[in-house]
């Protein structure tokens, strides 16, 4: 396998050198903050990602204000109590994005952070106790407990709320295909997951890097010359 080594030259080549690289790469994940992150604030972005997955990420963002109106403030202990009514007036409510299936997930992911709070104290201790090596075992959690977790949607909510781990994007898997990685073009299985996640457990130990960090170097070092890089 190329070691990461040779990955981040490339990135750095391509992004004009090591400095102008280290700019493109987001904070260094924080395991204190996310445990300290609000429960609110985690349902929040599960129903950004929900909302978000197949739609145009800027309409979501524009409604946003009008999504936590909606859903009062995305408070999960209120939400979990609301009747089925609240439910039905929600999807008829032009503030957000009147798709039903999406909006009674917000009431299921309730109920969910609610059920790991009492187990864990809050959602941000019960994300900040796993850890990155774990990232499949994670996925696997938010796709079978959670509603419409699965996939890229639940990498992306792991990567907004400040989880330390690897997106599987299409330049991603292109970095990891030319590094040896006997790859398809989408990873989806529980066996290419799986080789993903040691392929960055190895990356993690030959660097010490985040592997959030990793998985942007990654994806900047091919590919089209994106000025943002195509993981998140």
């Amino acid at each position: 396998m190329t070691p990461f080594s040779t990955v981040r030259a490339r990135a750095e080549a391509r992004k004009g050198g090591p400095e102008a690289l280290a700019a493109l790469l987001p904070p260094a994940p924080d395991r204190t903050a996310l445990s300290a992150l609000p429960d609110d604030r985690v349902l929040a972005e599960m129903a950004k990602r929900v909302f978000s997955a197949g739609f145009v990420w800027r309409v979501i963002e524009a409604k946003w204000p009008g999504f936590e109106e909606v859903f009062l403030g995305f408070d999960p202990t209120r939400l979990v109590f609301e009747p089925d009514e609240f439910w039905e007036v929600a999807g008829r409510d032009e503030r957000i994005v009147r798709n039903g299936a999406k909006i009674l997930s917000v009431r299921a992911n309730a109920r969910f952070v609610v059920e790991v709070a009492k187990a864990h104290g809050s959602f941000g201790r019960f994300l900040a106790d796993r850890p990155s090596s774990d990232e499949i075992g994670l996925l696997d959690d938010l796709a079978k407990r959670g509603s419409r977790l699965g996939g890229a949607t639940g990498q992306m909510f792991l990567r907004f709320v400040g989880w330390d781990g690897f997106v599987t994007s299409r330049d991603v898997v292109a970095c990891l295909r030319d590094a040896g990685l006997d790859l398809p073009d989408e990873v989806k299985s529980k066996r290419d997951l799986a080789a993903v996640q040691a392929q960055f457990d190895r990356w993690h130990a030959e660097t010490g890097l985040p592997y959030a960090h990793l998985s942007r170097i990654c994806a900047m070092s091919i590919g089209e010359n994106h000025g943002e890089p195509e993981d998140d």
